[in-house]
């Protein structure tokens, strides 16, 4: 498997320059005034029909954590973290306590300019680093937001093909942080339908819907390796079976293994 897209250059993060956990006021300031602005775009594109959720299945299982959690999902669409955030908003009858984070590429947080850079700085994102002390940084906050209960949203495929709709195999990233963290990981499967409507790129928008699982715990008798890799495995099946559920069809690849990779 290769990534479809190319990621945009960009500037090494370095340590000290993130404040993940908004410990600075300016930073508190910064992620409201983001999100304000994130959720009125995002309420433009729902009215536009640029976004179309078309439902929501299983929000209690999210209303229902009593600790942090990792979310994981299906990335197909640089829009697809709107939806979850919908789901989140749902499900969550204090989510104002129990806040939504991000997990983005490195080169999202340094390379956008203008309104969306804006967005992928301050949005409450957590963004990834190609500096160990900066990534050190990122882990322990990540580590921080699950003791305190917070939510945070990983994209174990680890790349965005464009309205592709079977799960792509999985990377150990978001089950080692929750089997690091002792909490559950919550599979997001977003399936879709073409809508009659047409978008600017000459295809059909699509129809979502959000397929929030039940929750995959780590087990305690097992060590942090046993468990990612454990974990990973529930979350693909769990993945594999509302795939097929959803489009009636046995979940098959064509495409064959580079070897030369």
């Amino acid at each position: 498997y290769e990534d479809v897209e190319n990621d945009p250059p960009g500037e090494t993060i370095k340590a000290g320059e993130v404040d993940y956990l908004r410990k600075r006021l300016s930073s508190r300031v910064y992620a409201y005034t983001a999100y304000k602005i994130a959720r009125r775009f995002l309420n433009k594109m729902i009215k536009n029909k640029k976004i179309i959720v078309k439902d929501i299945i299983g929000t209690e299982n999210l209303s229902g954590l009593k600790t942090g959690a990792i979310m994981t999902c299906n990335h197909f669409n640089a829009y697809d973290s709107f939806a979850i955030q919908m789901a989140y908003e749902a499900s969550i009858s204090n989510w104002k306590k129990k806040r939504f984070y991000r997990v983005i590429k490195e080169a999202n947080y340094t390379s956008f300019p203008g309104f969306y850079g804006f967005l992928m700085r301050h949005c409450y994102t957590l963004p990834l680093s190609s500096s160990p002390k900066a990534m050190g940084e990122m882990m322990k906050s990540v580590d921080t937001l699950l003791k305190e209960g917070h939510l945070v949203l990983v994209y174990p495929e680890q790349s965005m093909w464009w309205n592709y709709r079977k799960p792509k195999p999985l990377k150990n990233g978001a089950f080692k942080l929750a089997a690091r963290n002792n909490v559950p990981v919550i599979p997001i499967f977003i399936t879709m339908e073409d809508s009659k409507l047409i978008g600017e790129d000459g295809f059909n928008i699509q129809e979502y819907t959000i397929n929030v699982e039940e929750p995959i715990y780590p087990d305690e008798k097992l060590n942090e390796k046993e468990n990612t890799e454990i974990m990973k495995q529930k979350n693909f099946e769990t993945w594999k079976n509302v795939y097929e559920k959803f489009y009636g069809i046995p979940l098959e690849y064509t495409c064959e293994k580079n070897n030369n990779k």
